[in-house]
């Protein structure tokens, strides 16, 4: 198709250009004809002269006097005109010149005969008329006229024969451009016919596709599904028997610390009453190694408590029924605004919510969860020297709600970006209390509504947390 567009754009310039050559030759056809008119019109004028100027001589009527003034008079004129026309043809150019000496000569006599018959001296007119050289004068003229009109004659021949060859390539260029636009026309219904059979082919492939897809999309789901359900059932399994052994290593723990007392006393007095049985090594042991190793046990068997209490509580958030129901955001944030108010205020740190933000319904204990967590970690991970401020905003973008959570804090090394997500996975300076289980808690809760969260920072310059909610929440859960 495309060679056939730029054939018939090559066509309608070859037209264009043949259109634009006959117009060429029908201008010179006419110049013919003109220049054929001019010849006419100055020979008309010469013997139109002669006759009046015989008939004067013949017989003394002023009226052939008068007629003859006025042939004279219009003569130059229109000699003139035909040596404006003529003047591109050197043969032309040669007769005209030829024309017009044997003129000067012919208005020079004829101008003393009309003055010898106004004088009254009409018998040496006729002598004058009788010896001068005027019928050889006008026989050279009429000579010339002829060569200049046969010059014109052939001329006109050939530029007739140049229009009809152009008007024969006109056509022809018709022809080949019907032609083209036949065969491009063709070839338009055909490539149609295909892309039509094509795209309705594709439509039903992708229809078949869609619907294995569906079912496809719902398998799998149902299997993340219960494979989510393993999962949290066994990390609650998992959490719930290690606490067993844990409960004893504390408790063991408990009884080494208040072991360590009584060894003590029984050091001092055997230090006081027979001190060269108190050995160096077992001095250190008593007061400084066993009060040290069982600090270190209390401290690891706190912390794991703490492991094992976070992923009891992530299982169980993952057991809970998701309630959808239709939230403000804006309000949601203030909620949580008024309950942490004595914290924005000990730390210095002004909480803002841009208005409008865009309803969702979605599950509330869950957002508030997220939000809550999010504004706390913001009031924790301040820039020293720098009051702290946190913005929430919100927009609707194609049938989801973003949210966002953005502050002016110390801000996040981009390498760690996706690993802050993660459990028991924390970055920077370790310098507030947690886990690393807050912002994984986040994102598991954003995963349980159908949304996404991601976060864009630079250190020194702040974060920015968007969690990207479907404005209406649709279970993903599979019954299988």
């Amino acid at each position: 198709m495309a060679v056939g567009f730029l054939a018939l754009v090559a066509a309608g310039i070859a037209a264009g250009w043949a259109t634009g050559r006959n117009e060429d030759h029908t201008r010179w056809v006419n110049h013919t004809y003109e220049v054929e008119l001019s010849v006419s019109n100055a020979r008309r004028l010469i013997e139109q002269g002669e006759a009046s100027r015989r008939g004067y001589l013949l017989t003394g009527n002023t009226e052939y006097r008068d007629a003859y003034r006025r042939w004279a008079t219009a003569l130059p004129g229109a000699l003139i005109r035909l040596q404006q026309l003529t003047r591109d043809n050197p043969r032309q150019v040669g007769s005209l010149r030829v024309l017009n000496a044997e003129i000067a000569g012919l208005l020079v006599q004829r101008a003393r005969t009309i003055g010898l018959i106004d004088a009254g001296r009409i018998g040496t007119a006729n002598t004058l008329f009788r010896t001068e050289a005027s019928v050889r004068r006008l026989a050279k003229i009429r000579t010339a006229f002829d060569h200049m009109a046969a010059e014109e004659r052939r001329l006109l021949a050939e530029r007739d024969a140049a229009q009809q060859a152009s008007v024969r390539v006109f056509y022809a260029i018709l022809a080949v451009a019907a032609v083209l636009l036949v065969l491009v026309a063709l070839a338009s219904l055909l490539m149609v016919t295909r892309y039509t059979r094509d795209l309705a082919q594709s439509r039903d492939r992708l229809r078949d596709f869609n619907d294995r897809l569906e079912e496809t999309v719902s398998e799998r789901t149902a299997d993340l599904s219960r494979a989510n359900e393993e999962i949290q059932r066994f990390a609650y399994i998992v959490s719930h028997d290690l606490r067993s052994p844990l409960v004893n290593v504390m408790g063991f723990t408990a009884e080494l610390a208040s072991a360590t007392a009584p060894l003590a006393e029984l050091l001092d007095r055997a230090e006081a009453e027979a001190p060269h049985i108190v050995s160096e090594d077992a001095r250190l042991a008593v007061r400084e190694d066993l009060p040290e190793a069982v600090g270190f046990i209390r401290t690891s068997t706190q912390k794991m408590d703490r492991l094992i209490n976070a992923i009891l509580k992530l299982s169980r958030e993952g057991r809970r029924v998701i309630t959808p129901e239709a939230i403000d955001p804006a309000a949601v944030v203030e909620t949580i605004a008024g309950s942490i108010q004595h914290l924005l205020d000990d730390r210095g740190v002004s909480l803002s919510v841009a208005r409008p933000i865009p309803g969702v319904v979605t599950d509330r204990v869950a957002l508030e969860q997220i939000l809550s967590n999010l504004i706390e970690n913001a009031t924790k991970y301040l820039q020293p020297g720098r009051p702290g401020t946190i913005a929430v905003s919100g927009e609707e973008r194609r049938g989801r709600v973003i949210l966002s959570v953005a502050d002016n804090g110390r801000g996040i090394d981009p390498r760690d970006h996706q690993r802050i997500f993660d459990l028991f996975r924390r970055s920077g300076q370790q310098d507030q209390p947690g886990e690393g289980i807050g912002l994984a808690h986040v994102r598991a809760l954003a995963y349980r509504l159908g949304g996404t969260i991601d976060v864009d920072s630079e250190l020194g310059r702040g974060s920015t947390f968007r969690i990207n909610l479907p404005k209406t929440y649709e279970s993903q859960d599979s019954t299988p």
